[in-house]
């Protein structure tokens, strides 16, 4: 499974970064952005998929590897 995430959906809540800081980062401006290629371990499927819910501007997807 893979993080993608729209940057121009995305308006710097960083709400993603706080539930699964292991996928995603923040940059300079606190714009979210995944870490590494996007792979998501499969330890933190649960909450990448928790950050997807979260996300205000609908930003982020998750699709298969």
């Amino acid at each position: 499974m893979k993080a993608v995430v729209d940057a121009t959906k995305c308006n710097a809540y960083g709400t993603c970064a706080e539930i699964c800081p292991s996928v995603f980062t923040l940059d300079e401006w606190g714009y979210a952005a995944v870490a590494g290629d996007g792979t998501v371990p499969a330890d933190a499927v649960e909450s990448a998929r928790a950050a997807v819910a979260d996300c205000p501007e609908k930003a982020i997807t998750l699709t298969a590897a």
